[in-house]
């Protein structure tokens, strides 16, 4: 029996077809590593389901798909016409993208001015039914290069 196997068997009945289920949904998801992200979520309570169909969307809506997305910028084509990479160009917005997404993640986590009299926030996960579960989206930030679609992690958003 192979290390998922028996670590499903000792889980309680419940909790086995809890993390069936996820196992399922991750790979479906084409996630790399369904069992760490279900045993996370069974063993932590940690949202991880809805952390990585997040996260997972991030990468090629917000940051690649800077790719074909100069022409539309008045100033990126002032800066080909002026001799300018667009490979440079396209790795430079990129990179803004990126740190742009990381810095929200983090700010989404981190209300740093919550007071007693301000209202603050919270990203929380929600049923398929739209049921609030009581479990937030936290530290969303801490998993974002290791989700690059590429498998470099974001590394050739620096060379």
């Amino acid at each position: 029996m192979d290390d998922q196997q028996t670590w499903l068997q000792q889980l309680p009945t419940d909790a086995r077809e809890r993390a069936r289920q996820l196992l399922g949904a991750f790979n479906q998801l084409g996630c790399d590593d369904p069992e760490g992200w279900t045993r996370s979520e069974i063993e932590e309570d940690i949202p991880q389901l809805a952390r990585y169909r997040l996260l997972r969307t991030l990468w090629p809506q917000m940051i690649d798909s800077w790719h074909d997305g100069l022409a539309n910028i008045p100033a990126a084509r002032r800066a080909l016409e002026a001799g300018a990479s667009e490979g440079d160009l396209t790795q430079l917005a990129r990179a803004v993208a990126y740190e742009t997404v990381f810095a929200m993640l983090y700010h989404l986590g981190a209300d740093e001015e919550a007071t007693d009299q301000l209202p603050s926030w919270a990203l929380a996960e929600i049923t398929p039914t739209g049921e609030a579960t009581g479990r937030n989206l936290d530290g969303l930030h801490e998993d974002l290069l290791t989700l690059d679609p590429s498998g470099r992690e974001g590394q050739d958003l620096w060379n």
